[in-house]
């Protein structure tokens, strides 16, 4: 498939203007900050250009990571009014610089593997960093060593507003503190957004975790939200093989990674919902799966697992015929599928990356084609948006958005 000199000159340009001196913010006004994993494919996009660049937007992600080793999911270099909540509020006052207090779905092994085979291996300390981050998210979201990865707040799942959280979000009690000022309206029309009833929730998780002064052992043992994901798991399933090619290439004993690998192939059947017949996440307060499938659903082959391949064929086959662009991010035949709102059913394209890249690892190629061709069908059509409308293929959320670009640039137009 080829690409127009336009879309291309546009997905440099989106880089470029969102660069900020060392990392990209995914968008101006609606995301000012650096963001993890936003910052993570950016470098996909940088490196087909610029090696140099692609490598400093991870280092300088790195360079925010927490002693425990956690990647915090937004590191605040510079004060930015036209963010809630900010600094202030998430109060990581032991950390400098200032970041959020949680961390999102752990993509850097898998992007600097990618980086690493176009160019060059990276420095010994960055691969450390990297183990280092592995290592936290096993003692601190799956310290029973059950074999999946919990998220403590539905910010580090990456997939924010998704219908998965809303019974887990249901057991927790809002903020007292119910008349702050949202700012990402100014940005974005409200029906693309959470609900206050969300935001209520999403900032008394704010709160609680600041309580502890971010202690992930109390976290884990008492926060009212934690969920396995099978998004956060799947990428850390995948990003601890690349892991090992990694620390093989540099010499390192990559014994622990394998370790923890065969205790996350073994745990991930546990994401498997008879009911709904897909790979739903798990509220580990409960012991109750989501009823629903979600784009993350189709993540195993991209995590290397092959148990019920026929099954998630079948679904995709089915969700493409409720919708016209694939994947969605929440099953569109549910009631609460919403083709606007964050989460709850837009197109994605990093999501759609990694999904067509597990199902060509399968050698399902007719659906790894069909997912890059209407991932480069909405870009094509649209321009370079947060996410996309599966049915009508039009713009959600913000504009000239940095991973929509970068993956055009390494994958979507080629």
């Amino acid at each position: 498939m080829t690409s127009g000199p336009d879309r291309i000159a546009e997905a440099k340009a989106i880089l470029r203007d969102n660069d900020r001196g060392g990392y990209c913010v995914p968008t101006a006004g609606l995301y000012p900050f650096q963001w993890n994993w936003d910052s993570l494919f950016a470098a996909l996009g940088w490196v087909q250009f610029d090696t140099e660049r692609a490598w400093t937007e991870i280092k300088t992600l790195f360079a925010a990571q927490w002693p425990s080793g956690m990647v915090p999911h937004i590191v605040f270099w510079e004060d930015a009014p036209s963010y809630f909540p900010g600094a202030d509020v998430w109060r990581t006052d032991a950390e400098s610089p200032a970041t959020s207090g949680i961390s999102q779905p752990p993509v850097a092994a898998t992007i600097v593997r990618h980086l690493t085979e176009i160019d060059q291996l990276p420095p010994k300390s960055l691969y450390e960093a990297i183990e280092r981050w592995h290592r936290w998210w096993h003692q601190a979201r799956d310290p029973q060593g059950l074999g999946v990865i919990a998220v403590s707040h539905p910010w580090e799942s990456g997939r924010d507003n998704l219908p998965d959280w809303d019974h887990p979000l249901s057991c927790v009690a809002p903020t007292l503190n119910g008349d702050y000022v949202r700012r990402d309206l100014d940005h974005v029309d409200a029906v693309m957004r959470p609900h206050k009833s969300d935001y209520d929730r999403y900032l008394a998780l704010i709160d609680y975790g600041a309580s502890t002064g971010w202690n992930d052992t109390e976290i884990a043992a008492r926060s009212p939200f934690f969920v396995a994901d099978p998004c956060v798991t799947a990428v850390l399933l995948r990003a601890e093989r690349d892991l090992i090619w990694l620390g093989e290439a540099l010499g390192a004993d990559t014994s622990h990674t394998r370790q923890r690998l065969e205790r996350l192939e073994s745990g991930f059947e546990q994401f498997w919902n008879e009911s709904a017949g897909t790979y739903c996440s798990l509220d580990l307060r409960t012991g109750r799966h989501a009823e629903a499938g979600t784009s993350a659903s189709f993540l195993a082959p991209y995590a290397g697992i092959d148990q019920h391949t026929e099954q998630l064929l079948e679904q995709l086959q089915s969700w493409s015929q409720a919708c016209r662009f694939l994947v969605p991010s929440f099953d569109p035949r549910h009631a609460d599928f919403e083709p606007l709102r964050y989460w709850r059913g837009p197109v994605w394209c990093m999501v759609n990356y990694m999904i067509a890249s597990g199902l060509a690892d399968i050698g399902a190629h007719d659906w790894a084609e069909r997912i890059q061709g209407d991932t480069a069908k909405l870009i094509t059509s649209v321009g370079m948006p947060e996410s996309f409308d599966p049915i009508a293929g039009t713009p959600v959320g913000g504009l000239r958005f940095t991973w929509t670009a970068a993956l055009w640039l390494a994958w979507a137009g080629k």
